[in-house]
């Protein structure tokens, strides 16, 4: 009896050491599975041959120098095969794969065998969240709901996620309180969550995961009362007069108040499934303090302080404004703001002006249309005059030039006045030109032909009054071919001509006189009193003479 009791103690510890160093293998289903032989030791120089063997049979040998010859007939027939390292390649693997298959090795005059345990580990083929909560209310522990892992070898561990971060069942408020799993059968685990929830929550997604393996996400409606509101005031700007204001209650609630009391300027406006109150067409005298609040807990509110802001301007003179030439015209902008002024643009005819206007002493120029815009922020304030300049019309300028051909003349007349000239000349002439009236300005052109010499006068005349000129014009039959400059170089000459025969005029009837004085006063002794009556007669056909020349010779 000692010695049956001493032999099966050898054997149970033979067993357990056999156990214990044992080698084992895990591999992945449907995957190809790499089982070593004498745990991946090199071959021995002497090997003769290496055997796979398992349970119910052999797998493969290989003798040495030869080719490895499959000896399995049944399932693992065309899924074995073995590595350049004496290795077992098993393709394919299944769970039932997941058993014991030994390497025998034969070198030289030894014979050992070496066994491997081979595990086999499949995913789940999904996970899926049933019975999920429709909402959480927060700091109350619901069940949110329940995971199954299906077909999972072994049993699937499963484990809940939020927000893709593993939750632990450490107690708190805010995290699981605890979870339950179970196996439903050999291959599918089921686990329960049990969650209180918080509010940042609302927006949280929750998983479970086994073997890397993820369920689809769910979200879950958290529920809490509102503890605060705030009023919103929605604007893309300062508020200016003329806008419209609109104010929004916000609650922290879930799900949130759905009606609101807003209080405008003391008064009290009801406004049920919105959370939204417009103000339009504001004022300066809307500014002040504006606030909504809960309709079931009035002592939930929320307010703010509104500023509307203002522009007024005035301009002086407005409209249209009619003064004389030469006197002053006074600008004066006032204008009144909530604040600082952002622009302050003047025009004239719509060009800019560098600054405002100034009128000392007004002139034609000056006329013209005056627009002052003043901006703040959206405000826009604009106001204009039209300022007309008038006054009797004035000849500048009254010049002749002679025409290309040389046989014509033509006479400018320019004039300043307003109401615009009209402009008339003394004489009929053709090609007729008249300047565009600008800032008070009008030039008139005439050509004319003049077979004798003239003076011709230009007439400019408005409702205020007129002004004359005239100016001579000769002829230009004696410069045909001549240039203006040519025509005064012969009127010199030709004046010089005529007081010389006008000196020889004289000097001829000198001595005719002087003759025949000497004549009557041989013969009749008379008194040289007579003689002073005839030489002013002289004289004056001396003067005659000289005009009629003076005549011939102007150009």
């Amino acid at each position: 009896y000692s010695l049956t009791i001493a032999v099966f103690e050898i054997i149970l510890l033979a067993f357990v050491f056999l156990v214990v160093c044992l080698d084992t293998v895990i591999g992945l289903y449907g995957e190809t599975i790499e089982v070593p032989c004498n745990n991946g030791a090199p071959k021995q120089k002497d090997l003769f041959m290496i055997k796979w063997k398992y349970d119910n049979g052999d797998l493969l040998t290989q003798l040495k120098d030869q080719n490895v010859s499959v000896m399995a007939s049944n399932e693992y027939k065309d899924r074995v095969s073995m590595a350049e390292n004496s290795s077992l390649l098993i393709a394919a693997a299944t769970l039932k794969d997941e058993k014991t298959f030994t390497c025998m090795v034969v070198a030289g005059s030894d014979i050992s065998e070496h066994p491997v345990k081979l595990l086999i580990r499949k995913a789940p083929t999904r996970l899926v969240i049933t019975n999920a909560s429709t909402e959480l209310e927060i700091g109350k522990p619901t069940q949110l709901g329940q995971c199954s892992a299906h077909d999972a070898h072994p049993a699937a561990n499963i484990t809940w996620y939020k927000n893709q971060k593993p939750l632990v069942a450490d107690g708190k408020d805010n995290f699981p309180n605890w979870w339950w799993m179970k196996p439903l059968a050999s291959t599918t685990t089921s686990s329960i969550l049990q969650y209180t929830a918080e509010k940042e929550d609302a927006d949280a997604l929750f998983t479970c995961g086994a073997l890397n393996t993820l369920s689809h996400p769910v979200s879950f409606t958290i529920t809490y009362p509102t503890e605060k509101i705030s009023l919103q005031v929605i604007s893309d700007g300062p508020l200016m007069e003329g806008d419209n204001v609109t104010l929004k209650c916000k609650a922290d609630g879930n799900p949130p108040p759905t009606s609101f009391n807003f209080h405008i300027q003391g008064k009290e406006v009801k406004v049920k499934n919105s959370d939204t109150y417009t103000v339009t067409d504001v004022t300066r005298e809307s500014t002040g303090e504006y606030k909504c609040s809960l309709i079931d807990n009035a002592k939930m509110e929320d307010s703010k302080n509104i500023t509307i802001n203002y522009l007024d301007m005035s301009l002086s003179p407005y409209g249209k404004v009619t003064k004389s030439a030469g006197e002053g015209l006074a600008i004066h902008l006032q204008t009144d703001a909530s604040g600082k002024l952002d622009l302050v643009t003047w025009t004239k005819d719509n060009s800019k002006l560098d600054k405002q206007p100034k009128f000392n002493k007004l002139t034609y120029t000056d006329s013209g249309k005056y627009e002052v815009v003043v901006t703040m922020g959206t405000l826009i304030k604009k106001a204009s005059f039209e300022l007309i300049v008038e006054g009797v019309p004035v000849i500048q300028r009254l010049v002749k030039q002679r025409g290309k051909d040389s046989q014509h003349k033509v006479l400018i007349c320019e004039a300043e006045g307003s109401p615009k000239p009209t402009v008339a000349w003394s004489v009929n002439g053709t090609s007729a030109d008249e300047s565009p009236y600008i800032n008070g300005k009008i030039t008139h052109k005439l050509t004319i032909v003049p077979i004798f010499n003239l003076t011709v006068v230009c007439t400019v005349s408005n409702e205020l009054g007129q002004d004359s000129k005239a100016i001579n014009v000769s002829t230009c039959k004696y410069n045909v071919n001549s240039s203006e400059d040519d025509d005064t170089t012969k009127l010199v000459v030709g004046v010089v001509v005529g007081l010389l025969l006008a000196a020889v005029v004289v000097g001829l009837a000198y001595w005719l006189y002087m003759k025949k004085s000497k004549q009557g006063s041989w013969k009749t002794g008379e008194e040289e009193d007579g003689s002073n009556e005839e030489s002013k007669k002289l004289e004056e056909k001396i003067d005659e003479k000289l005009e009629e020349n003076s005549q011939k010779v102007e150009v």
